[in-house]
């Protein structure tokens, strides 16, 4: 029988997301060909996220029941038909085109439980003093992720045209179920005793009313919406600012990119020995806070690398502790279940994100990086009270509201 691995299945996820970084950038270009307007454009990039919302807990409800290996089995098939519909639709015209784009989006939102199933994956295989650390593993595959992936896009369609990015995402992810099929072992045994049904909304409920879990989650949702709103608007802004060109804005992105990638992959697991996750917590959400402050008054671009630098510390440095104190507090028999109601979470964050900022952005360009700014501010002070306090009756909550 193939063992559990953490290797593996980091690898699962970084191909995974390497995947949407190569489809990602180009949805607007696309859309855009297709005749789409702003709000439909809006609407395609947002009905992903949509239906991670929709489905993220069920899927890990679903892994809590059948074994984590099935679930990312089908996350990883149903990926690669999403790209290959992505790839179909780019040789399309007109309305066919555009539906069949918005088809493939919503097909890889139904299909996308790759992360929060790999959290819990992780969980399984991870003693309690080293899954902070490990939880990191998953941060940094997001951001190589979106290091690589737009640049293989990129190559892929200057080589094979429109369709190449579609089919290039669909090939990866093909390789990455047959890679799973083979060599990714299964880390969690359902028990059908432990594992209770509930209705999706049940789930939430049971979630959210253990108290450290529900108040993380809602931190976790907050830090999320304001980097959503962050990845929305910069380019805008540092065109504005700068007159920087896509290419050079997509410099900018990759550097935040490795360098959040580098913090979780090296720094998170001896920062969290140190301070705890919940410090860790509290004090990443007040560097994006001072962060986003800060970048809509900068005039040179050392001060835009530096102000970055430190908004991603901040972004990449909350993940990791985020999930790794969820996943303390919950049973294990839950883990799947409650790391998909956490990344459902997030997913509405990025719903409304680019919405907000994007209309606060055609008042005045510094308005949602200051209104953000105010959020995070609000959320690491609050966190610091709620989270950095010892309170033992919190824990023994959490355990009691777990039935």
């Amino acid at each position: 029988m193939k063992k559990p691995s953490l290797l593996i299945i980091f690898l699962s996820v970084f191909i995974d997301l390497i995947g949407f970084g190569i489809v990602l950038p180009l949805l607007p270009l696309y859309s855009k060909q297709f005749g789409a307007g702003g709000a439909i454009i809006g609407v395609i990039i947002a009905s992903f996220s949509l239906m991670q919302f929709l489905f993220a807990p069920a899927w890990g409800r679903l892994s809590d029941r059948i074994g984590r290996r099935p679930v990312i089995l089908i996350s990883n098939a149903g990926s690669t038909i999403s790209y290959a519909l992505f790839a179909v639709a780019s040789t399309l015209t007109g309305p066919s085109g555009l539906w069949l784009l918005l088809v493939s989006r919503i097909f890889a939102g139904i299909c996308g439980a790759n992360l929060s199933v790999a959290n819990a994956y992780i969980a399984d295989i991870s003693s309690p003093e080293k899954r902070t650390q490990r939880m990191g593993l998953i941060g940094m595959a997001f951001g190589l992720g979106f290091v690589f992936g737009p640049a293989l896009g990129s190559f892929s369609f200057h080589q094979f045209g429109l369709p190449g990015p579609g089919w290039t995402a669909a090939s990866l992810c093909a390789m990455n179920f047959l890679l799973g099929c083979f060599v990714l072992g299964e880390s969690w045994k359902p028990n059908s005793e432990h594992v209770q049904k509930r209705p999706k909304l049940a789930q939430w409920m049971q979630t959210l009313q253990r108290p450290t879990v529900g108040f993380v989650i809602g931190t976790y949702f907050l830090a999320t919406f304001c980097f959503a709103c962050f990845e929305s608007t910069f380019s805008l802004l540092v065109k504005e600012q700068f007159r920087f060109d896509e290419r050079h804005t997509g410099y900018l992105f990759t550097y935040c990119g490795l360098f959040g990638a580098f913090l979780q992959a090296g720094v998170v697991g001896w920062l969290n020995r140190r301070f705890g996750e919940q410090r860790l917590i509290a004090g990443s959400l007040i560097a994006v806070a001072v962060s986003l402050a800060v970048l809509p008054v900068v005039s040179h671009l050392t001060g835009v690398l530096l102000t970055l630098g430190l908004f991603a510390a901040g972004s990449g440095i909350n993940r990791p502790p985020t999930f790794g104190l969820i996943s303390l507090r919950t049973p294990p028999e839950e883990q799947g279940a409650t790391l998909g109601v956490a990344q459902s979470a997030a997913s509405l964050a990025r719903i409304f994100g680019p919405i907000f900022a994007n209309t606060l952005y055609a008042l005045k360009p510094s308005l949602p990086y200051l209104a953000c700014a105010g959020i995070a501010l609000f959320a690491g002070l609050w966190a610091w009270n709620y989270l950095c306090r010892p309170d033992p009756e919190l824990m023994n909550a959490d355990v009691q509201n777990a039935g």
